[in-house]
């Protein structure tokens, strides 16, 4: 069967949302080649060659594949109009520069396998390949993970973020509400860092069926609870938690904002990541207007993420 390779360049800020455009058209996951990761983990040595080159441009890549049949032309032509409308979402699609080629027929799904190794996030979780082997040192906190076709593989600069600050703030039996679970990584590492309870939820059916296999790959069903819906909305009920994360976007984090005062316990903590720097100013104001105390910001590469107070101490 051949498909055709499509692959446009744009800028980080842009990166997600390209990524959902591919989602809705079909294709079974995406390729980001992101200058700035990429070069991190080189130096790091945490990945091996990948053939790459070094690059400084800050310019992204992202690429997806689709069969080549009667609808891939319909599917070039929307997939372009999607991008361009994104300047209505003051979202920055950079050059927008759109190329496909057919190739054959290859098993996408998996291809990327080779450049994902076992990594160490933080003084204690090391995120590991479900199809690689891994020998824990003492201390070590083990997440195998299977991504599929859901966000977060651990290696993106805003997931080691916010998992370094649940390192920090994770008391042994909270409670923590994970909005945007994708791949359900950071609900995992929430059970293993101590939570008692752990409530998982999605909008994305796809990534809600993944992050429940992850889940019973770790084995912490019986603290994780995954759901499908719409932020803390799909979280039933009105209980409150002692810790949200939401690793999303930074305008769903804005909107997000005034059903946390609701949500959070006394003195507890908001991890907010997935936030562009340029709108890290935007994302503080509207947690400051709802009440919450911003106690700390991590930045990294581009990224930030910020913990922040609900009242007390």
């Amino acid at each position: 069967m051949k498909w055709a390779e499509i692959s446009i360049q744009t800028t980080q800020e842009a990166t997600e949302a390209v990524a959902n455009i591919f989602h809705d058209l079909g294709t079974s996951g995406v390729v980001i080649e992101d200058p700035e990761l990429i070069n991190s983990y080189r130096h790091s040595g945490t990945w091996d060659y990948c053939g790459i080159p070094e690059d400084d441009t800050g310019i992204v890549t992202v690429t997806a594949y689709l069969p080549v049949d009667n609808r891939l032309h319909r599917s070039l032509q929307l997939f372009e109009q999607r991008v361009n409308e994104l300047i209505h979402h003051d979202i920055d699609k950079g050059s927008g520069a759109i190329r496909w080629r057919e190739v054959q027929d290859e098993d996408w799904s998996s291809a990327w396998k080779q450049y994902f190794h076992p990594v160490k996030i933080g003084e204690r979780v090391v995120i590991k390949p479900s199809w690689e082997d891994y020998q824990p040192a003492d201390g070590e906190i083990v997440i195998e993970l299977d991504p599929g076709m859901a966000f977060g593989t651990g290696t993106h600069q805003t997931t080691q973020m916010c998992i370094r600050c649940l390192e920090e703030v994770m008391a042994p039996g909270c409670t923590v509400f994970d909005i945007g679970t994708g791949s359900g990584i950071l609900a995992i590492a929430a059970a293993k860092l101590g939570a008692r309870e752990v409530r998982a939820v999605d909008l994305d059916p796809v990534a809600v069926k993944i992050a429940g296999e992850n889940i019973l790959l770790n084995g912490v069903q019986d603290t994780v609870c995954i759901s499908q819906g719409d932020l803390l909305t799909g979280i039933a009920g009105d209980d409150k938690a002692e810790v949200v994360i939401a690793n999303i976007v930074a305008d769903v984090i804005i909107r997000l904002a005034p059903d946390l005062p609701f949500r959070l316990k006394e003195g507890g903590l908001l991890i907010a990541s997935g936030i562009i720097i340029t709108r890290l100013s935007d994302v503080a104001a509207a947690l400051e207007q709802i009440g919450l105390s911003v106690e700390k910001i991590m930045e990294e590469g581009s990224w930030a993420a910020i913990v922040a107070r609900q009242g007390g101490v």
